[in-house]
């Protein structure tokens, strides 16, 4: 059946994401959504009927779809292209995936905090109460690790907190080693001191009148950008502070104190080092004190 032939390569191609590629089953849900809509736009029956014009046509249609933004219309063209990459791969054949360039999209901006402010974020939270720990150790430990905030949530307290490093599961399910400060390891410690939950795995857990109540304690990934909001404003921060705004003050504070770009790749967990590069330009200031200092010396 002709309609099948587009729709049975697609299914391969998303189980062949999962078993073979190790791809999380919201990668997979999001290119099974790209490739619908292509399928869908295309009323192809082969793949053999996918040319340089349909494609054209495809990303002009994407193009004056006003919700859709140029980066967002690139996973749409980046989803088309691993999937004529597995059907060349299979020698299926289609148009060859390097036809397909992604559009170009301005460099993406930091929204950044100074060393001041995130010190300031950092002390917030004050007291010896389990609510303050708790959320003292959730910073000390974004700036110490660089964490994602999903990474975060998913940690237990079965961590060795004997050793300076641990292993976390990230994106893509690739693992990968993270490293505690001396504050971090501290305020962990305190933090958990105070803990009388024995039964609960979690590391970060709901606290308050209505914790008991909870079937699962754990925070929720929403329910952290909330605290790191909360305590952004207790600092005086104007910005909008996130979670992954400490994890930008992470990477930017390696490269200015001299690491290199590839060791910070490893340490954020990027698969790509594009991704890490973004980072680059926050060293400027330093090579322009550089350029400064010895361009041009007058004798």
């Amino acid at each position: 059946m002709a309609h099948t032939d587009i729709e049975k390569y697609k299914k391969e191609f998303l189980e062949h994401l999962e078993i073979e590629k190790g791809r999380s089953l919201n990668t997979i849900r999001n290119y099974e959504h790209y490739l619908s809509v292509f399928t869908g736009y295309a009323k192809i029956s082969s793949p053999k009927q996918i040319t340089d014009e349909l494609v054209r046509e495809y990303r002009i249609w994407l193009n004056r779809k006003e919700t859709l933004k140029k980066k967002t219309q690139n996973y749409y063209l980046i989803a088309l292209r691993a999937f004529l990459k597995y059907l060349m791969k299979r020698e299926v054949k289609s148009l060859t995936p390097e036809r397909i360039e992604l559009a170009k999209i301005p460099e993406r901006s930091l929204d950044l905090i100074t060393i001041y402010e995130l010190k300031r974020l950092l002390d917030a939270p004050k007291g010896a109460d389990i609510k303050s720990l708790r959320d003292k150790a959730m910073l000390e430990l974004f700036f110490s690790t660089g964490l994602r905030v999903s990474e975060l949530a998913s940690l237990n307290r079965d961590l060795d907190l004997s050793r300076d490093e641990f292993s976390i599961r990230g994106k893509g399910e690739k693992v990968r080693v993270v490293f505690l400060s001396g504050d971090a390891r501290k305020a962990i410690k305190e933090y958990l001191s105070k803990r009388q939950d024995l039964d609960e795995d979690a590391m970060f857990v709901n606290i308050g009148r209505n914790s008991n109540k909870d079937k699962d304690k754990r925070l929720t990934p929403r329910s952290i950008e909330r605290i790191v909001k909360h305590y952004a404003i207790k600092a005086g921060i104007s910005k909008k502070v996130t979670p992954h705004i400490v994890r930008h003050s992470f990477a930017t504070d390696l490269l200015q104190n001299g690491a290199d770009i590839r060791s910070v790749q490893m340490l954020l967990g990027h698969a790509n080092i594009g991704t890490t590069q973004i980072y680059t330009h926050v060293t400027d200031k330093h090579l322009r004190e550089v350029h400064k200092k010895f361009h041009n010396r007058k004798s």
